[in-house]
């Protein structure tokens, strides 16, 4: 089975390994470098920048944890954008290492589709070949949205990929309250920028539980940073003094740069969907079937240019699912267990529905809640703010989602993930014996609260 692969970003290059691994001769085309939005300009940058701003916040902490420090503390900029590079460049090397190990060819160039079984790839001297396969997956993923009101020019109207450039202003207007927009929120404030945030939603981070959402804009109250919502941008003015952006409630904000975070565009078109005849949905993304295959017989697609989540790990369980599928397999992906996470000051994590929805569903819900404020190992870590939320069936008692805001967060949600996945009840969770003293503990007790009966909870 000759396998092609357009896009080696993280649904790509995982489904790459896995063909590979099943036995298939697999080509991956890439125009950029390998890893993709994740790699290069997502995922790992932003986590290395996170890492760097809570140690930044922590050491200025110092004295709480018994230790004296005698001098200023002072971020490098530069050593903390050398250290993203480093270990981008890392992994980099690393899964060209694991292509090499599965004997992967990779092709660098753009690739556009001329035939269900043919790609041409344009390399950037301008030479082309043809890479013909029995099976095509596309994974080209997607890249930063942008509107005529907010035309990017990497100096004072930044998108997502140029904010990884951390040229600290003093202040900060971003525009949209989505996890991108709050990531970096987090990160420029802690830096030293003044920040602002602008929604035209009714809160921050909308797509999570409202008690979630809630709490985390007292965070951003608590950090000075100023949030707006239910209102948006109608129109910027670039003056000496900075840009002056004009709200729809007619307030005034003026800033040094502008940081637009309004969504993803799919990368799907001039990569040839149309020649071949590949359908898409309105909003630009391939529209596939439960098996991840296009209208095109042969031809699957994965990850964000399908739409959906646009998440890494999601994309590389579709890849994954796609790979195993062009070798003969019938896989279907539950997305009803997808856990996902936002790398805020403090993490949010969640997974399954939220209550709202499980209302909206008509379904009957218990809740149990649980403070981190309650755990022996928050108050060692000195990280207390949060809690955990556990929405349940209540006539059946099965876990339906588990939505958790504070100190590690995204490290927690797993177990969450596994019991909707499995069906588990709250019980379940309840009679797991957790280690003392852990973080993970929250979720016992918050599993426990759902029935009254959390140890740490007092009796209402």
């Amino acid at each position: 089975m000759k396998l092609a692969i357009l896009g080696a970003g993280p649904g790509g290059y995982v489904a790459a390994i896995k063909a590979a691994q099943l036995g298939a001769q697999v080509t991956i085309i890439e125009e950029g470098e390998v890893g993709g939005t994740c790699l290069n300009w997502g995922c790992i940058p932003t986590k290395s920048f996170v890492a760097s701003i809570e140690l930044l916040a922590k050491a200025r902490r110092l004295e709480e944890f018994g230790i004296e420090l005698k001098g200023e503390i002072v971020p490098s900029i530069s050593k903390i954008i050398e250290r993203k590079n480093k270990i981008v460049i890392t992994q980099i090397k690393g899964i060209k290492g694991l292509f090499k190990s599965w004997g992967i060819t990779l092709k660098k160039g753009r690739g556009f589709l001329v035939s269900p079984k043919e790609i041409v790839v344009t390399s950037k001297n301008g030479s082309q070949e043809k890479v013909e396969a029995d099976t095509i997956i596309i994974a080209t993923g997607s890249r930063p949205a942008q509107i005529p009101l907010f035309p990017f020019d990497g100096k004072k109207i930044l998108s997502s990929d140029d904010a990884l450039n951390l040229d600290i202003p003093k202040s900060l207007l971003i525009i949209g309250a989505g996890a991108i927009g709050c990531e970096f929120a987090c990160i420029y404030k802690e830096l030293g920028s003044e920040v602002s945030i602008v929604e035209m939603l009714p809160r921050a981070i909308a797509t999570e539980d409202l008690e979630i959402s809630e709490l985390f804009e007292r965070e951003l109250k608590k950090k000075n940073i100023k949030l707006y919502t239910n209102v948006k941008v109608e129109k910027i003015d670039v003056r000496n003094d900075g840009i002056h952006a004009f709200l729809s409630d007619r307030r005034e904000i003026l800033a040094e740069k502008i940081l637009v975070s309004i969504g993803r565009a799919f990368n799907s078109d001039n990569i040839g969907l149309e020649v071949i005849g590949i359908n898409k949905g309105n909003h630009g993304e391939i529209i596939v079937n439960e098996k991840l295959e296009t209208t095109i017989p042969g031809v699957y697609a994965i990850g964000d240019v399908i739409g959906g989540f646009l998440l890494a790990h999601v994309a590389s369980r579709e890849g994954i699912t796609a790979a195993r599928n062009v070798m003969g397999g019938d896989e279907k992906i539950d997305y009803r267990s997808v856990p996902a996470a936002i790398f805020t000051s403090p993490e949010i994590a969640s997974v399954g529905l939220r209550e709202h929805q499980a209302l909206e569903e008509g379904i009957k819900v218990k809740t149990g809640h649980f403070q981190f404020r309650a755990l022996s190992k928050s108050h060692a870590l000195g990280e207390i703010t949060g809690f955990v939320k556990v929405v349940s069936d209540k006539a059946s008692d099965r876990i339906l989602g588990v939505h958790i805001i504070g100190p590690h967060a995204s490290e927690i949600i797993h177990e969450g993930a596994l019991a909707i996945k499995t069906g588990l009840k709250t019980r379940d969770i309840i009679e797991t014996i957790h280690v003392h003293p852990t973080l993970s503990e929250v979720l016992m007790e918050a599993a426990g609260d759902v029935h009254g009966g959390a140890i740490h909870v007092p009796k209402r």
